[in-house]
């Protein structure tokens, strides 16, 4: 698939102020996209649409070009310590998303260009923290590879950690878009993870993403330029045949990974779960959705903040949890392997 360029761009006056601001600014206006100005980036009003679907879909390939002005990061467990904000909102379309009910009426994309102040965010708590590693998930709420190419924030950060002692990095993806990455001075600490999953749940719940074979060409090429390399496997669903579905995903990907250095491969597999506000917002942005939300085939499971999850029930759960660990093993008898349900 081609890289995203968004259809509409939107920018605070103060993000000019910086540099990469700046060189965003002259780089859409060459591009020919229509850009407009908002006062923030939380504010973004006058998207496009004539229904609340349809100011969705628009709202998905909408850029906004913003100043991160709480520098207080999130943390990020059990991933990491710490969630570094470099972005916000993504442009794939996956059904199952925990950013359907995250981000509410935000789904449009944010970019911040205050580099320089998050890396100084981020130099206290590595101080705070030192000698102890301290982790960073990149844009844990966006799929930051994904606007890279325009905006290569990710860049600048993976070669501000490769110079730190105590700092490191990781993120994920869905997108193959990572040549501009391959000779960042990352020096080993920074892992680059890729999401994949079964042929069944590619192909009907993850539309305007790049497809498995790019993800697993993008794989060896970062694996080749020395990263760290992880997959994660989510969410792991009970389709029709799902057995052989996810067999012939870790048999493709490790026939896909020979010759390829895996020192270090870690997996992060991780069941299907949903809770009652997600089911109601994901049936009104994809209305012909093939995704299994019944909740009278599921378990209850209280969460934080009073919110419960819906998962799989405790049997099913089991066989799920067996056989997919079996895969790996088999697979990747060396791998690192989190499993959470």
């Amino acid at each position: 698939m081609k890289p995203f360029v968004p259809q509409l761009v939107y920018i605070e006056p103060k993000a000019l102020e910086y540099p990469l601001g700046m060189e965003l600014k002259e780089k859409f206006e060459k591009m020919g996209l229509e850009i407009r100005e908002t006062t923030s980036h939380n504010q973004v009003r006058g998207i496009p649409g004539e229904n609340e679907l349809q100011k969705y879909r628009v709202a998905k390939s909408t850029l906004v070009v913003g100043i991160r002005r709480t520098l207080k990061f999130d943390t990020s467990k059990p991933s990491a310590e710490y969630a570094i904000p470099l972005a916000t909102g993504c442009m794939g379309h996956c059904h199952y998303c925990y950013l359907q009910t995250t981000l509410g009426s935000k789904p449009y994309i944010r970019t911040y260009v205050n580099l320089d102040e998050i890396f100084d965010q981020a130099t206290k708590y590595m101080e705070e923290r030192q000698p102890e590693i301290t982790r960073f998930e990149a844009a844990c709420t966006s799929d930051i590879v994904g606007i890279d190419h325009l905006t290569h924030s990710l860049k600048k950060t993976i070669e501000f950690i490769g110079q730190t002692e105590f700092g490191r990095l990781r993120f994920v993806t869905k997108y193959h878009h990572v040549d501009h990455l391959l000779d960042a001075k990352h020096n080993g600490k920074t892992r680059f993870r890729f999401s994949v999953n079964s042929r069944y749940v590619i192909k009907n719940f993850e539309p305007g993403t790049s497809s498995f074979d790019e993800r697993l060409e993008a794989a060896r090429k970062v694996a080749d330029a020395g990263y760290p390399l992880g997959f994660i496997v989510a969410p792991i669903y009970l389709h029709e045949n799902w057995e052989e579905g996810y067999r012939e995903l870790f048999e493709r990907l490790s026939e896909s990974l020979k010759g390829v250095n895996l020192e270090g491969l870690t997996f992060e597999l991780i069941q299907h779960r949903f809770t009652k506000p997600a089911k109601n917002v994901i049936q009104k942005r994809y209305p012909k959705t093939k995704l299994e939300m019944d909740e009278e085939k599921r378990k209850y499971k209280w969460g934080r903040y009073g919110i419960g999850k819906y998962v799989y029930p405790t049997d099913e759960a089991s066989q799920l949890e067996e056989t997919i660990r079996g895969y790996v093993k088999s697979y990747f008898p060396e791998a690192e392997v989190q499993y959470f349900t």
